[in-house]
């Protein structure tokens, strides 16, 4: 009899063990999103003053902290204020958690609030530790009196200062400018 139960505890932790393993095994294999919300307001804030408002369609959340935003991401940035500084609009997002940074592409729209000032270009990473955005793909930047083309930018994440790596287009001077 006890040949009987000592088999069957055996047979039934073997069981057991090997049910363990293949969920163990299936959750190695995922490495799709782990949360999904749709229709999404969030802010980041510092100090208790909201620094920056993003709303999306729809976002994944994955185990390693990435983010996704296949339907768009729009950013608004807040000064000390309360006043919105800029914007960012992309068709598509992803945010990268280990290297702090994020990436918009397909019709990536950046607006300075006050002059209205706008880039545009196809990819744009924003480094929020640094308060940057940078791309080194085709841009426009477009303000009240001219309009900028090139390829490859350094900017600050408000338009207030950039450099574009590659201009092409028509330049605006000052006279006795020594600057070019």
């Amino acid at each position: 009899m006890n040949k009987i139960i000592y088999l069957i505890l055996l047979t039934m932790t073997l069981l057991s063990c090997a049910k363990r393993e293949r969920i163990v095994e299936m959750q190695k294999e995922y490495d799709g999103p782990m949360l999904e919300l749709e229709d999404v307001i969030f802010y980041y804030s510092d100090s208790a003053l909201v620094k920056i408002k993003g709303i999306t369609p729809h976002r994944m959340e994955y185990a390693n902290g990435n983010q996704a935003f296949p339907e768009g991401l729009y950013l608004e940035f807040y000064d000390e204020t309360g006043k919105v500084e800029s914007t960012i609009d992309a068709n598509v997002a992803f945010y990268n958690k280990e290297e702090d940074h994020w990436l918009g592409q397909e019709g990536v729209v950046v607006m300075e609030s006050e002059t209205g000032k706008n880039l545009k270009t196809e990819e744009l990473y924003w480094e929020p530790a640094e308060e940057r955005i940078h791309t080194d793909k085709f841009v426009t930047i477009t303000s009240e009196d001219e309009v900028l083309y090139g390829k490859g930018l350094d900017a600050k994440q408000d338009l207030s200062e950039y450099t574009i790596k590659n201009p092409t287009g028509d330049f605006q001077l000052e006279e006795g400018s020594e600057k070019f």
